[in-house]
């Protein structure tokens, strides 16, 4: 990319629906896209993209490492389930809902829908998606992929 005359006339960068690019890290049962990133526009602190969870589906447990996770439910009705003192928990959502993921918290998005697909939309603070596969969500099931 060309140097800009000075940091306050720089250029916008937009990237169409279509325009998605597949080239980031993937966990079973899910597929994400990057919208904004580094190879995408040349973003240095910021991720953003779409997740699409296939009908009667579940991804993986995972965390995404240092990284803050931020979420926008656009369709369908996505569970999101972690690990609190009592043992596994559950978050339903609805389209219009938002989820916050806190570094290192391992969790795993559902959708139990037998028909639709849910889809959110993925912000993080870091440049590109980290995401570490876990065999469960537990306190010990966190250590053993760090």
């Amino acid at each position: 990319m060309p140097e800009p005359a000075d940091p306050f006339h720089t250029r916008l960068h937009k990237v169409g629906s279509g325009d998605l690019s597949a080239d980031t890290a993937q966990t079973a049962g899910m597929t994400r896209s990057a919208a904004i990133s580094a190879g995408t526009v040349g973003a240095d602190g910021i991720w953003m993209g779409e997740t699409r969870v296939a009908p009667d589906t579940r991804s993986a447990d995972h965390h995404h490492g240092a990284s803050e996770t931020a979420i926008y439910v656009l369709r369908g009705h996505p569970v999101f389930v972690f690990w609190d003192t009592d043992g596994e928990r559950r978050l339903e959502t609805a389209p219009g809902d938002y989820v916050y993921v806190p570094p290192w918290v391992p969790h795993r998005e559902e959708n139990p829908d037998p028909a639709d697909e849910a889809v959110v939309v993925i912000a993080r603070n870091t440049q590109e998606a980290i995401v570490v596969n876990l065999p469960g969500l537990g306190p010990s099931s966190a250590n053993a992929a760090d």
